[in-house]
């Protein structure tokens, strides 16, 4: 017999249906609220909501855990590259060797983006954000690929995926070298797909490209810990925007817009725009961690505590070690990186920082190791959309294959009761 939770209300009882999921967590089913009892719930940004049912993602903040399809994120970012994690959140298991292999071959075969797409690039002049670039591009791509997708069609779903998998890479690079004044670059169908991703990116036009494998190595771990968290603002953009039946393009640009944001992807961007402001102030650790415990100061530490993870952020263990690698194989002396260490070291050793487990996340080394790969600030927020990349497709994949209803929040209305139009000449 399925467990019910019971609400009592002017007198009366209210019986709802609970589920539970595969990693016991319990939730009630109250979408029979409204009919039943004529109420609904509110609950301001959706802090305990749950928007639908996934099989993808598993995240437990309390106890610092991160799962994708049942994997955890330590043996994933250990052992798997990013484009096997990619077919795993997608398509729901690990390939084999051929699946791939077939995999990569079909994206090189699609990677090729219009030409006329340059020209719209072009129309944006270099001091534009990288995030409204990206996301006016990846809209941009439904004009070339005008059919919507059927996704009762396993291989016109396929192919969908396979598109903006193959193309997005390479408007995440020309990005980058529009920002740089570089010449626009299509890569390389023989590389690995984060190798191919590095030399679009960075091959100077009067160089060889010569790839370190620290640097695609720690680039493969940041994509793979940034490729899905559970149901966030941009995913849930996306899975919204898609349950009206928007296409698979319209929906990740609208979660290219949600990501934009400091609260959101911008969090990296806003680490290192800490750390800037600090080194221009002379550089002082000591002060700034004591600003950070200071009630009455407006300044906040960056990159440090989750609103998520209540212990730990287990992506920021892994990429910790990443960032410690990069800059040693690259020999960098940088004095905003000075001032990352000196930060870290000061927060893990502060009592007042142990305490209330505000430990360094994973935006506070993902910007230590994209500015150490010479990635600008601005772009860090589109390093971050392409990692997420997998997750977004996965979930609007799960979205529409699950037949869910559109998206359609209610709201307690607060405003004016109904007044009498004043005419223009009384007022």
């Amino acid at each position: 017999m399925s467990e019910k939770a019971t609400l009592e209300y002017n007198g009366k009882q209210y019986e709802f249906p609970v589920i539970k999921g595969t990693e016991e967590e319990l939730a009630i089913d109250i979408k029979n609220l409204r009919s039943s009892t004529g109420m609904i719930t509110i609950d301001p940004g959706y802090k305990n909501t749950g928007s639908c049912e996934s099989a993808i993602t598993f995240l437990d903040g309390e106890k610092g855990i991160l799962r994708y399809r049942g994997y955890s994120i330590e043996e994933l970012a250990e052992k798997a590259d990013f484009l096997e994690v990619a077919y795993l959140l997608i398509f729901g298991e690990l390939p084999n060797k051929e699946k791939l292999a077939q995999f990569h071959k079909d994206i090189k075969s699609e990677s090729h983006v219009d030409e006329e797409m340059k020209k719209i690039l072009d129309g944006f002049p270099k001091s534009a954000h990288p995030m409204g670039v990206l996301s006016s591009l990846t809209s941009a791509l439904i004009a070339f690929n005008p059919s919507s997708v059927n996704v009762s069609s396993e291989k016109e779903m396929y192919w969908a995926i396979v598109r903006i998998m193959a193309k997005f890479p390479v408007l995440v690079a020309w990005t980058l070298r529009k920002k740089k004044g570089l010449p626009l670059d299509y890569g390389d169908d023989s590389l690995g797909y984060v190798e191919n991703i590095h030399k679009m990116m960075f091959k100077k036009p009067n160089q060889e490209y010569h790839k370190n494998k620290t640097v695609i190595d720690a680039l493969d771990k940041l994509l793979i810990l940034h490729a899905d968290h559970e149901q966030n603002c941009s995913t849930s953009t996306v899975r919204i925007v898609g349950s009206s039946h928007a296409g698979l393009f319209a929906s990740l640009s609208a979660g290219i817009s949600a990501l934009w944001g400091p609260l959101h992807g911008g969090a990296n961007q806003a680490v290192l725009e800490m750390l800037e402001a600090i080194e221009k102030d002379g550089g002082d650790t000591k002060k700034y961690m004591a600003k950070a415990k200071d009630k009455e100061d407006p300044f906040r530490l960056m990159g440090f505590g989750h609103r998520v993870y209540k212990n730990f952020d287990p992506r920021a263990r892994i990429i910790k070690k990443a960032a410690d690698e990069v800059l040693g194989d690259l020999g960098i002396e940088d004095p905003i990186l000075d001032i990352a260490r000196g930060l870290e070291k000061e927060a893990l050793e502060d009592q007042y920082f142990v305490d209330r487990k505000l430990y360094p996340n994973v935006d506070f080394y993902s910007g230590i190791i994209y500015r150490a790969l010479g990635i600008p600030t601005e772009m860090f927020t589109v390093m971050f959309a392409l990692g997420r990349l997998p997750g977004w497709i996965a979930q609007w994949r799960e979205m529409r294959l699950n037949g869910e209803p559109i998206g359609r929040p209610r709201q307690v209305y607060i405003g004016e009761n109904l007044r009498s139009f004043v005419p223009l000449e009384k007022r």
